[in-house]
């Protein structure tokens, strides 16, 4: 009977069994501008959680100068005062960060000038962000490029910023 019932299910959605080809969006198609910020009531910690969108967390990554650097947290910090919410959701933060890398990519592999500087934004504790599309090595690129010292790391770790500290963006 187990049979009969797989097999009518095959012939009413033939298209179960074939696989569809997926159009990938870019990194830029991603970012969507027509998104709004949402500010609402988090019942977990009794205050106000930020959902941020792409093109915010792009604007404060494009706020940090050369020679400067900035972490997620204090992205994160910065929208939460401009928004008047107590806090940012850090998974849409780090997620958008990645979609924000991404773009800068792709517009350098296009040939513009003027483009986010993803590569300036660090962990808390001074090390690249590994999930960047374009990886560790382009990070390290640029961030020596704009005379950051990368230091190697130590075995199975990811490589940090020397002195780290003192180039952070202040509040």
């Amino acid at each position: 009977m187990g049979t009969k019932h797989q097999s009518s299910t095959k012939a009413k959605h033939p298209a179960r069994t074939q696989a569809r080809p997926r159009k990938t969006k870019s990194f830029k198609d991603k970012l969507r501008p027509e998104l709004q910020p949402e500010c609402k009531p988090d019942p977990k910690h009794g205050d106000r959680l930020l959902i941020p969108t792409p093109m915010l967390v792009d604007a404060q990554v494009r706020k940090v100068r050369k020679g400067k650097l900035i972490t997620p947290t204090q992205i994160r910090e910065r929208l939460a005062t401009e928004h008047e919410a107590d806090r940012t959701c850090p998974l849409c933060t780090g997620i958008f960060l990645n979609i924000v890398a991404g773009a800068a990519e792709e517009d350098l592999a296009a040939g513009r000038k003027r483009v986010t500087p993803y590569w300036r934004v660090i962990k808390e504790n001074g090390a690249l962000c590994h999930k960047f599309p374009p990886g560790l090595e382009r990070q390290t690129e640029l961030l020596t490029a704009e005379g950051h010292e990368v230091v190697p790391p130590p075995r199975g770790k990811v490589p940090r910023v020397a002195d780290f500290e003192r180039r952070l963006v202040r509040k």
